[in-house]
């Protein structure tokens, strides 16, 4: 399935609001790496129907994700994300907090 995504501009960053309809809370993982923000929404019911010869098992797996590129310098703590009767929320700031430090190596 798709996840329909709108995103607002907003004065001092972005809202990305992404439909994750049929999964819960539980069921969403939002990563960052290497500048993208990656949101997964994975569902896994099994169902065990028991008969005398065999086991018969139905497993459902729905799987979802979306990446956006959201630049390097946005670190974990910037971003906010919260679950709202199937719609996740996610604010992004326009600047991040992530600066990388130049390292210099000293010359003996």
């Amino acid at each position: 399935g798709s996840m329909k995504t709108d995103i607002l501009e907003l004065e001092n960053g972005y809202e990305l609001q992404i439909d994750v309809p049929g999964f819960e809370k539980g069921d969403v993982k939002i990563s960052l790496e290497d500048g993208y923000l990656t949101i997964e929404a994975k569902k896994e019911n099994v169902e065990e129907k028991k008969d005398v010869h065999y086991l018969k098992r139905e497993r459902f797996l729905g799987t979802c994700a979306r990446s956006f590129f959201v630049g390097e310098e946005i670190a974990e703590e910037d971003i906010k994300a919260e679950y709202d009767k199937g719609t996740l929320k996610i604010f992004v700031p326009k600047e991040g907090t992530n600066v990388k430090q130049k390292k210099y190596i000293e010359i003996e």
